[in-house]
């Protein structure tokens, strides 16, 4: 992400506690990044849960602009929403199938379900033959996730008997890997086996495997098509190495108050920090309530600038204390911006010190901040 952006002078960004920046072109250059290496399939985007917390409205058209024509979601409210979005044209799988009595909206909204169990598979076929023709759906198949997907044991009662498929237009099969961000996990290989073996008993359907890092596993894992997800929105899909992927996202929590404090003094709820003396202390007007998680007491870093900046004592439902000692003192005034997420502490970073994973990072990211998007134009 570039530059620090300034506070945009509206009465929105000027009495918001915090700043949220989205940088639509870093979100269009990793789609465009992930589709380069598997340049000989096609390459989706998973925008499901308001596209990890980015707000779908905004992420959806700018990968369509980008390039993309399939997306997935979780449920089917999240593809009639995204249907309404994007207009006719692209498509829409939905992971977690339909819901009883929900058959008519993926006829009305033109969406794919994914199908999890042969009990889905009679259950769509039966709405299909009163609907007058087969329509089009998506298999799940489970290589070891052991959640939604038709496990073995299912998979063996369709190769013995080929007519659990015979009014099913299936487009697509997929499965969902398990460690692949660990690259020499045995369960990649494992469930790429148990995918291809899988994949006989579908003839005619394209296949899909490869999630963020799946897809830099290598060609075998490419197939028809590639389910992005985390990784467009900059989370590191090789934590084994340095991160491929730009940041799309910037968190600027603004100093509400700066406090010198020169005795040992406890600082925030349960007295779980105590300054020693001669310490600054910065307020900032974000907390658990904002998805800045509760875990990062005490264990958070910001930046003011370039100078670190410990998160100390509790977060709180609307506030974080930062010792700012080292920080230069016109760098810390009330109004200022510092960064809880940025460019010294990509979400990753924030992540690893709170205890937790990007993903859940990302889709904390709280209804309080002013948004601003930048780019995604074409």
């Amino acid at each position: 992400m570039s530059a620090a952006p300034t506070i945009p002078n509206t009465p929105e960004a000027r009495r918001a506690g915090a700043i949220l920046t989205i940088d639509l072109d870093a979100l269009q250059s990793n789609w465009r990044a992930l589709a380069a290496q598997a340049p000989n399939v096609e390459t989706a985007a998973v925008v499901k849960a308001q596209a990890y917390g980015l707000a779908v409205g905004k992420a959806a058209p700018a990968l369509h602009a980008a390039g993309c024509k399939t997306f997935f979601v979780a449920s089917i409210d999240e593809a009639i929403e995204l249907r309404h979005i994007l207009g006719k044209g692209p498509t829409i799988h939905v992971f977690n199938g339909f819901m009883d009595g929900a058959e008519r909206e993926f006829i009305e909204f033109d969406l794919i379900p994914v199908l999890n169990s042969l009990g889905d598979m009679d259950a769509w076929q039966a709405f299909c033959a009163g609907y007058g023709h087969a329509v089009p759906c998506d298999i799940h198949v489970d290589t070891g996730m052991s959640r939604l997907g038709l496990p073995p044991y299912e998979v063996q009662k369709i190769a013995d008997n080929p007519d659990h498929l015979m009014h099913l237009k299936v487009e697509t099969v997929l499965s969902h890997l398990v460690a692949a961000e660990e690259a020499d996990h045995p369960k990649s290989p494992e469930q790429l086996a148990a995918f291809k073996a899988a994949m006989a008993h579908f003839p005619g359907a394209r296949a899909s495997l490869a999630n963020s890092s799946g897809i830099f596993l290598g060609a075998d894992y490419h197939f028809d098509l590639t389910r992005p997800g985390t990784s467009l929105y900059g989370v590191n899909p090789t934590p084994d190495q340095a991160n491929p992927m730009a940041q799309v996202v910037r968190l600027q929590g603004k100093i509400l108050q700066v406090r010198a404090i020169d005795t040992p003094q406890s600082v925030g709820y349960g007295a779980t920090y105590t300054a020693q003396g001669a310490e600054r202390i910065a307020t900032i007007s974000v907390g658990y309530a904002d998805g800045y998680l509760r875990s990062l007491s005490n264990a958070g870093v910001a930046y003011v600038g370039d100078h670190p900046a410990p998160v100390v004592g509790r977060v709180s439902m609307d506030l974080i204390g930062l010792d700012v000692s080292a920080v230069p003192e016109d760098l810390c005034h009330p109004g200022m911006l510092v960064d809880l997420i940025g460019p010294h502490n990509p979400v990753d970073d924030v992540a690893d010190r709170a205890g937790t994973i990007g993903y859940e990072i990302l889709t904390s990211l709280g209804a309080r901040y002013h948004r601003v998007y930048v780019g995604g134009e074409i």
